[in-house]
């Protein structure tokens, strides 16, 4: 036997595993503030770091395709906010829901990980929350990747009419934004903007898990608490554009041109302080990544491959 031939051939199958094993997602809970949290994990801990934060009425879940595709060159985190998904849901009267309270959460997590350096996937109402994150530790943020996550008011629709009119006076408008707690509803933001060749690409089991979730005892309470708090999200705005003109972080943005909850406008106007910004306005909705994920990834890729800091 030729003991090159064997140490060659062992090397490479060593190198096969670790490929391998760079792509299987991990699941992981750890306790803050005395919350338990979850978060998913797959790639190298040494390589660059990606941290995932979903939207509304998602989890985690939402990345578990883009997880896997982007492994092999990322390491890549993608908590549940308190309240969805597999963390803690404690109730409205034993946990304060606010963006502010939810960027708290997730600070501390990134902390306990010690992530210190890493790019924001923001989607939703991940934006408010790695927003937070990003101006408060603008050092930390080596990019951000922006899917239909708002940071400007042209990129609120007519669907927020009623939103932000709870927001002025729940008791009258609650009955009408429950309704948006509903499968009904969960289905439509999955597929309303989705062109009909791409129909079949989304997965049925996204809006009945995101349904399952809501349906818990409890969470309509909840997302109705974050729904009110929403409306503060828009002071921080001011402060969002002046960390983008002032730190440039590298910024693509892979956005539904057809989203009816974060209009396209609301991406466009990422280049007013962000000259430099990669925008891609791609034929989909508000859940993108269920019908162009190979694309998001592409993007993703070849963005962070050149904007490497």
């Amino acid at each position: 036997m030729n003991p090159i031939a064997t140490t060659a051939t062992a090397t490479a199958a060593t190198e096969t595993t670790t490929a391998a094993d760079a792509r299987v997602v991990r699941s992981h809970t750890v306790e803050i503030d005395g919350l338990p949290v979850f978060y998913r994990e797959a790639g190298n801990p040494a390589a660059p770091t990606i941290v995932l934060l979903h939207g509304f009425p998602s989890s985690s879940a939402m990345f578990r395709d883009l997880i896997r595709e982007l492994a092999d060159d990322f390491h890549l985190v993608a908590p549940d906010h308190i309240g969805f998904g597999r963390s803690a849901m404690p109730s409205v009267d034993d946990f304060a829901y606010s963006f502010d309270a939810l960027t708290d959460i997730t600070l501390a997590l990134l902390d306990r990980l010690g992530l210190d350096r890493f790019a924001l996937y923001i989607h939703d109402y991940g934006a408010p929350i790695g927003l937070r994150i990003a101006s408060a530790h603008p050092q930390r943020v080596t990019a951000i990747v922006s899917q239909s996550g708002n940071a400007y008011v042209e990129g609120f629709t007519p669907f927020w009419d009623i939103l932000f009119a709870h927001a002025k006076d729940r008791a009258t408008h609650e009955p009408d934004v429950r309704a948006l707690l509903e499968a009904d509803a969960t289905r439509w933001q999955h597929t309303h903007g989705v062109p009909s060749d791409r129909l079949d690409r989304v997965d049925p089991d996204a809006w009945h898990l995101d349904q399952a979730y809501l349906d818990r005892p409890g969470n309509k309470e909840i997302q109705l608490q974050l729904f009110w708090d929403y409306q503060f999200n828009l002071d921080g705005y001011p402060t969002f554009q002046e960390y983008f003109r002032t730190h440039r972080p590298p910024t693509l943005i892979t956005w539904g041109a057809n989203d009816e909850i974060f209009g396209a406008e609301g991406a466009r106007a990422y280049a007013r302080d962000l000259p430099d910004a990669e925008i891609h306005l791609l034929d989909a909705g508000h859940f993108a990544l269920e019908t162009h994920g190979p694309e998001i990834a592409d993007h993703i890729r070849d963005f962070l491959g050149r904007n490497r800091t």
